[in-house]
């Protein structure tokens, strides 16, 4: 009985050492990221540092004399790291962390329609980003090299 408590004890101090995953574990997308696409389209991402449990985001794509904007979130949500989209007059989307290393992290939404994933890498001193899901029936995929803006 006591070896048992002793294991209780040792695996309720040692939790918080495997605890669920935090901003802090994805801080280095923040800051103003650029990327110009083949038809010349620019895409510029911005992410706050995190504070009070969130990472607020906002991505501008501009096409000739036409934007769109699209607001974005990363929160931690019953220990977990979410992303939420809002684009345009849609409701807000949101795709829960699925997979993380130190230099990636994958959300998902299997339930959307496309994407159904989000995926964020480091690319050395580049943040790389892709969305992808089935669309018609079909694995699309749409990716992003950013360069470092600020």
């Amino acid at each position: 009985m006591k070896t048992l408590l002793a294991l209780a004890a040792a695996l309720a101090i040692a939790a918080p050492a495997i605890a669920a995953d935090s901003l802090a574990d994805i801080a280095w997308i923040t800051g103003q990221w650029r990327a110009t696409q083949g038809d010349g389209a620019v895409v510029t991402e911005t992410w706050l540092p995190a504070e009070g449990g969130v990472m607020p985001g906002i991505s501008r794509t501009l096409e000739g004399d036409k934007a769109r904007v699209e607001y974005m979130r990363i929160d931690e949500k019953g220990g977990q790291i979410a992303f939420t989209a809002i684009v345009g007059r849609q409701p807000p989307t949101t795709f829960v962390a699925k997979s993380r290393t130190t230099d990636e992290v994958v959300f998902e939404n299997p339930a959307h329609d496309f994407p159904q994933r989000i995926i964020y890498r480091r690319c050395g001193q580049q943040l790389c980003a892709a969305i992808e899901g089935t669309m018609n029936g079909k694995l699309e995929r749409i990716e992003w090299t950013y360069d470092r803006v600020r």
